[in-house]
């Protein structure tokens, strides 16, 4: 019988926290109905890097976008109506957000200022958006996930088209969050966070999805949430119940496994430095961004085709 080794594990550094000034310690809607009603100061998420090496990142109840410089001095960027969750660059100095109160939202981080991308389908409401990346092309792919879960596997995975065609792939998902590409683009990985599992979802050249699969198995409280993949193809899977960043190879077998504090809630995670070897990865319930260097660039991340 084969005997697989425990992988390696190793503790995330401090990178930047978010000063006091930009904390608010009072009730929120978005905690009311996601954190049991606890005091939230800030739940961060939806890292990502702009080309001079600012991270951005976004704050879901309070609605706001920071800015943080190399040096991790964070600013406001913006402050709307929303909770906003994942961010990517929809062009230079454009960011695309999924907001789960309003839709696709746009930022033009110059001026602050956020207006409509996507709201609705076919006049309805999304249950409540969550996460995206672009491929190669421009597809935009992401997800819908609102409160579904396994007492409700309604979730949806939907790719938005460079010419406006929106597509519904997936719709019996338990909570879909996170996405990431293959370095190939022919294979989508889903996270199914209340399943506690990631599925793998291959992209068939007719733009159709076919024999989707669980990819990977989790436990604990709470499942995977960011993906990320590396130049080797290696998945990395945030999990915030664990507070664990998972390091898979391409059969799903652990390589390392990141761990935060105790009590860390590790959500989501970005590839930064002009290497791309320096990992990012947000602490949401501590206001915190960890990171560590890795052996292996993160994949450039495409931009869409505004």
């Amino acid at each position: 019988m084969l005997l697989l080794q425990s992988p390696q594990m190793r503790e995330l550094e401090p990178f930047t926290s978010m000063p006091e000034a930009f904390r608010r310690r009072e009730r929120s809607a978005w905690a009311d109905a996601n954190r049991g009603g606890a005091i939230t100061d800030s739940f961060l998420e939806g890292p990502v890097f702009d080309d001079d090496g600012n991270l951005y990142v976004t704050d879901i109840p309070w609605g706001r976008i920071f800015r943080i410089d190399p040096q991790g001095v964070w600013s406001l960027v913006a402050e709307y109506d929303g909770e906003p969750n994942g961010m990517k660059f929809l062009a230079p100095g454009r960011l695309l957000i999924t907001d789960y109160k309003n839709g696709l939202m746009q930022l033009d981080v110059a001026t602050g200022r956020v207006t409509p991308f996507l709201e609705r389908r076919n006049s309805e409401r999304f249950k409540g958006v969550n996460d995206l990346v672009f491929d190669a092309v421009g597809n935009l792919y992401f997800t819908d996930q609102g409160q579904s879960g396994m007492h409700d596997p309604t979730g949806r995975l939907y790719r938005l088209r460079p010419n406006g065609q929106l597509d519904l792939l997936v719709h019996n998902v338990p909570s879909p969050n996170g996405v990431a590409l293959s370095p190939d683009g022919h294979v989508l990985y889903l996270a199914a966070t209340r399943g506690n599992c990631v599925w793998r979802v291959p992209l068939l050249p007719d733009g159709s999805v076919s024999k989707v699969g669980q990819f990977f198995t989790s436990y604990g409280p709470s499942g995977p949430d960011g993906l990320a993949v590396d130049e080797r193809g290696r998945l990395l899977v945030a999990n915030p119940g664990l507070g664990y960043v998972w390091v898979l190879d391409r059969f799903a077998e652990p390589e390392l496994v990141l761990t935060g504090k105790r009590g860390a809630s590790l959500t989501n995670l970005a590839f930064g430095g002009a290497d791309r070897k320096t990992l990012y990865v947000t602490d949401s319930t501590h206001g915190t961004v960890l990171r560590t260097r890795m052996d292996a660039a993160g994949l450039a991340l495409a931009k869409g085709r505004a």
